[in-house]
């Protein structure tokens, strides 16, 4: 079996972006804590099994409409076969929760969670309008919240900023609806509106934690600009080819969005460093798909 088309499967691209929730979340422990936990290298493995292993199950779950919408993927061409792609997202989820476990009961628990409601979105939400954005969101404010369980302190103190991917995600769920076929004007505009809530939110963090608005806020507006202009084209021209731009603009921004949670809570030099993941994770995009 290639390795080419495992990978594919598995998102290479978006892999960096869940890497950089857990980076987020641990700025958030150690603004706490007031130190780096040095387990934050086993979450960051974990965040890899969990995000892969979902990513995997949702093209085995979508393999029958594959095989007519998106006929080139990795499982409806034939260069995976069905049993191996189970067996990799199964193995990945596991690996994910045990690398977590490593870490903490709490850990642990958080990547348990994240797991099933991979597997829930994959199997049934994401057909849902109001379940699929939820349920996906969820996922990715587990994963902030996995990084965050560092410290135990932390995760009771700040629990709620898992609020912040759920709507956000939302909003590139709703975007994503149009991808094949188009004519989601309407989506698009509610999802401009999830993106304005999550800008608000962020400039009032400080006011309720330990965060600071100056260092996060260059980062804030990095992620909702190219966010605001990708959708804004979306809008103006509503084809397919500029959803999915609007849609892998989207999860790419991931990286500034959690870039702009270190900075608040460590420092910009800490957001400087998350950023740097969004080079890596847009020339892995060039070879693999993202959406």
């Amino acid at each position: 079996m290639a390795l080419r088309p495992l990978l594919t499967l598995m998102r290479p691209a978006n892999l960096v972006t869940a890497v950089a929730d857990i980076l987020a979340g641990a700025s958030v422990a150690a603004a706490v804590t007031g130190d780096w936990n040095p387990d934050l290298s086993y979450l960051a493995l974990a965040t890899i099994g969990l995000y892969g292993g979902g990513v995997v199950f949702n093209d085995v779950f979508d393999l029958d409409l594959d095989r007519i919408e998106r006929p080139e993927r990795a499982l409806p061409s034939g260069q995976v076969s069905l049993a191996e792609a189970v067996l990799l997202g199964g193995l990945l989820l596991l690996g994910g929760i045990a690398f977590s476990l490593v870490v903490s009961g709490s850990s642990g628990a958080i990547a348990l969670a994240i797991a099933v409601l991979a597997l829930v979105y994959d199997a049934r939400a994401k057909h849902h309008p109001v379940f699929g954005p939820l349920v996906m969101g969820m996922c990715r404010g587990g994963n902030l919240l996995l990084g965050v369980s560092l410290s135990a302190v932390a995760l009771g103190q700040y629990w709620y900023l898992g609020l912040l991917p759920i709507v956000f995600i939302g909003a590139i769920t709703l975007t994503s609806r149009g991808e094949v076929g188009g004519n989601n004007k309407q989506a698009i505009r509610l999802a401009m509106g999830l993106d304005a809530l999550v800008a608000v939110a962020l400039l009032v963090l400080p006011y309720y934690t330990r965060a600071e608005l100056l260092p996060a806020l260059p980062f804030l507006l990095f992620w909702y600009l190219i966010n605001a202009e990708a959708k804004m084209a979306a809008l103006a021209d509503n084809r397919p080819a500029l959803i999915k731009k609007a849609v892998k603009t989207g999860v790419l921004s991931l990286i500034p969005l959690n870039a702009c949670l270190a900075a608040g809570f460590m420092g910009w030099g800490t957001g400087l460093q998350v950023l740097l993941l969004l080079p890596l994770s847009i020339y892995l995009g060039r070879f693999f798909a993202v959406t």
